[in-house]
């Protein structure tokens, strides 16, 4: 989809903020150093404009605000902003955030908004008692403890001390408190951030104290490893909050010789991350819904393929769809009388995919408010979903389309979501070649 130029233009300063909108092209005035800064960062592209000192900067699916010297530059999102924080999926009622909501729609900044959201959350959680688990531990000690590791006594040799010892420790040193610390130690150094919140982070950071606090990446590498059960269920809210804030801010990020504080979400992402979680929590049950899993398109497996989405009945494939945040580029969606269309790239993925499968269909799940269907979204009622189906000439291969408007109430979008899985509970057999 080509974005719309804005109408709008303006001068960017020192100290001043450029605010932006995901997927689309506005005009800036700016000298052609910091230009060419801005181009050097992953998020926007800089060309130059038909006006001598003015340039076209476009945004993509990055939304969120980063710094170039004392310029800050903020993409809010095309979906309702309330709607963003349902995006993030992290299991609290949309009533809970109802006052970061608030905040980044009145001030802009998504990073603060949602680190005030992550100190409420993990004090709610902590308040509970710390987690302790049991943690293995193995050591060499002059008295014993637990029990002797015989294994490793036994290489010594006939040395009787130190002893080997292994034995396992109830300790609040986990995994969870240490992805928990090294988020909070983040979001210490996050500016903007209330002073209440502020000291909310700080009697986390006492109430932790003890816990051995890992490096980001480290954090980020154990939390896709904890297994959640009904003992430390409680704390899957505040992680996921943790896991966002360790994996999307980076306080001085390097793009060539430019310096830049960031906190950039990837759209394309979290709504593949969204829709596929909340899929597989509806079809449990009925489908085992596989993410991203690997096939091949040809019989010699030298061509591979990746559909998002796969969804299994015994073990047996019956059904694959693919996400896509925004179309392919190019116009508008186009409009009929039979619902929304996608285009001819998104088609021809979603039909190897279906072809390799030896399915007799597939569907194409995207975003309704990024891509602009505003004709489809005042036809249907909230909470509906809009719908297409081509088939497939020779092939007899259904393709559906289906949109998912992220404008409405969380109510409204846990009804689309509802009959989207239904739609998908729906077996497609495999298709016959002529």
């Amino acid at each position: 989809m080509r974005p719309d130029v804005s109408e709008v233009v303006r001068e960017a300063g020192e100290g001043q903020r450029i605010v932006l909108h995901e997927w689309r092209t506005e005009r800036w005035q700016l000298d052609d150093d910091m230009a060419r800064r801005l181009g050097e960062t992953p998020w926007v592209s800089v060309a130059t404009d038909r006006e001598p000192g003015w340039w076209k900067v476009s945004t993509r699916q990055w939304v969120g605000a980063f710094s170039l010297g004392d310029l800050r530059i903020i993409v809010r999102p095309k979906i309702e902003p309330k709607n963003l924080f349902v995006l993030l999926e992290v299991g609290l009622p949309p009533e809970a955030w109802q006052a970061e909501d608030i905040d980044f729609a009145e001030n802009e900044e998504l990073l603060p908004a949602l680190v005030s959201f992550f100190a409420r959350t993990a004090e709610t959680t902590l308040a509970r008692g710390l987690f302790h688990h049991y943690r293995h531990e193995e050591d060499d000690l002059f008295a014993l403890r637990g029990r002797i590791d015989f294994v490793r006594q036994f290489r010594r040799g006939g040395v009787l001390v130190p002893m080997a010892c292994s034995w396992d420790d109830f300790t609040a040193d986990v995994d969870e408190n240490r992805c928990l610390t090294a988020a909070i130690r983040l979001a210490l150094r996050v500016p903007d951030v209330p002073h209440d919140d502020r000291r909310r982070l700080r009697r986390l950071l006492a109430a932790l104290d003890g816990v051995a606090e890992p490096t980001a990446s480290v954090a980020l590498g154990r939390l896709d490893r904890i297994q959640y059960t009904r003992l430390n269920e409680h704390y899957r809210p505040a992680l996921r909050l943790a896991q966002l804030i360790l994996a999307n801010c980076t306080l001085q990020d390097q793009h060539g010789d430019t310096a830049a504080s960031a906190f950039m979400l990837d759209m394309n992402e979290l709504f593949e991350q969204f829709v596929t979680s909340r899929l597989q929590r509806e079809l449990r049950g009925q489908l085992d819904v596989k993410a991203q899993g690997w096939l091949h398109l040809d019989i010699d497996q030298r061509l591979p393929i990746r559909p998002d989405l796969t969804f299994l009945r015994q073990g047996e494939t019956i059904g694959v769809a693919d996400l896509k945040y925004k179309l392919t580029d190019g116009e508008a969606s186009a409009v009929d009388s039979g619902g929304p269309l996608a285009q001819h790239g998104d088609y021809y993925q979603l039909l190897a995919y279906t072809t390799a499968l030896n399915m007799a269909g597939g569907t194409l799940i995207y975003c309704a408010d990024v891509n602009e269907d505003s004709a489809v979204e005042q036809q249907r009622p909230p909470g509906s979903l809009a719908t297409s189906t081509i088939t497939v000439r020779h092939a007899g291969t259904r393709l559906h389309t289906v949109a998912i408007n992220l404008s409405g109430s969380p109510s409204d979008i846990d009804a689309q979501i509802t009959a989207l899985a239904d739609h998908l509970a729906r077996p497609a057999r495999p298709s016959v070649a002529p």
